[in-house]
């Protein structure tokens, strides 16, 4: 049976200060067990959260990496530094980097296969827009992203991949998919996964859905049985998170 992911993505939010302080209210409440609670924060809070969440079941992930290991790329943090900070899980391909950094399926892709290569898992958005999803291209869209970004992963990489169904018209607006429409991408998501590989990783890939998740859609949305959790952005910095951990 697949185990429950709620992942948070804490997006360019929350100072060290602040980090600390929201994770001193929650960390009690989500140190759970049965669920596979990952905090995605931002770089300058990566050390100060794994302190914060030692003696924990709490992961901490990164927003972000880069495909190669060093060199002259200002800015830019390598696998081997959130490595160096004992980083398990970073997120690839959110929609705000395909669309406001121009991130394309090939850049992704290498940072797919960067991350895995170090042992780090992959949380790998795919999710269409607005004007798409009128023209009933969501399916087409999120099979063209995931042919593309999983390009030469092997089937025991694959099984190691979290899959994030993000409509980018859900993504901070408010709006949010029915559960009936998370699940019917979900579902589609896990076919694309067996025609990619076999019915083995299939139904063994986790398959979130985020889009303006809450604590009063939560429950019904994960209850979806090819849903498997959610990764949550605006409802993870406050203490909502804890009764969307719990849903």
């Amino acid at each position: 049976m697949r185990k429950k992911v709620v992942a948070a993505n804490w997006k360019m939010n929350l100072t060290i200060e602040e980090s600390i302080e929201l994770l001193q209210k929650i960390k009690n409440h989500i140190n759970i067990d049965t669920k596979e609670v990952v905090l995605c924060v931002p770089f300058t809070n990566i050390y100060t959260c794994k302190e914060e969440t030692k003696n924990t079941n709490i992961h901490i992930g990164a927003e972000n990496l880069y495909f190669e290991e060093k060199g002259a790329y200002t800015g830019e943090i390598s696998s081997s530094m959130l490595l160096s900070l004992g980083v398990e899980y970073v997120i690839i391909g959110h929609s705000e980097r395909r669309q406001i950094f121009n991130e394309n399926d090939e850049m992704i892709n290498k940072k797919v296969l960067k991350a895995l290569s170090k042992n780090i898992y992959p949380i790998l958005c795919c999710g269409e827009t607005l004007e798409q999803r009128e023209k009933n291209e969501t399916l087409s869209i999120i099979k063209n992203q995931l042919s593309k970004d999983l390009i030469n992963v092997t089937k025991e990489d694959a099984m190691k991949i979290i899959i994030a169904y993000e409509p980018i018209w859900a993504i901070g607006t408010g709006k949010t998919a029915t559960s009936s429409q998370a699940e019917e991408v979900c579902k589609y998501t896990r076919e694309i996964i067996k025609e990619l590989y076999d019915k083995e990783v299939s139904e063994n890939v986790r398959i979130l859905y985020g889009g303006s998740v809450k604590a009063s859609n939560a429950k019904e949305i994960f209850a979806k049985e090819n849903i498997d959790g959610g990764l949550i952005g605006g409802a993870s910095l406050t203490e909502e998170f804890i009764d969307i951990v719990k849903a």
